[in-house]
């Protein structure tokens, strides 16, 4: 029984992404619904190179659409440097707002 727990607990600490995540919500420009998202910095992101082949920064485009009032979709692009630090941030028909 003490495997079983200690495999459940293992598993679940791997699904709920150990802190490779980043948040961010939005606020849409047309009714003011604000979105939460997240992204996994181990799947989400996209790498880039330099000319020599080494790893420059990582990035990140989202679309995101509200549930309750409009189905506007927002853009989010995001930017991080090589160690999965964000270095820039761009939103279209929303801003961002602090959680």
């Amino acid at each position: 029984m003490n495997l079983v727990k200690k495999l459940t607990t293992l598993f679940a600490a791997t699904a709920q992404g150990g802190g490779h995540t980043y948040s961010l919500a939005v606020q849409c420009k047309r009714c003011g619904e604000v979105i939460r998202a997240q992204v996994n910095l181990s799947n989400d992101l996209s790498v880039e190179y330099d000319e020599n082949g080494q790893v420059t920064s990582y990035f990140c485009r989202k679309l995101l659409m509200g549930k309750q009032r409009c189905f506007q979709r927002i853009e989010v692009t995001l930017t991080f440097d090589a160690q999965h630090k964000l270095i820039d941030r761009k939103v279209t028909d929303g801003q961002f707002v602090e959680e």
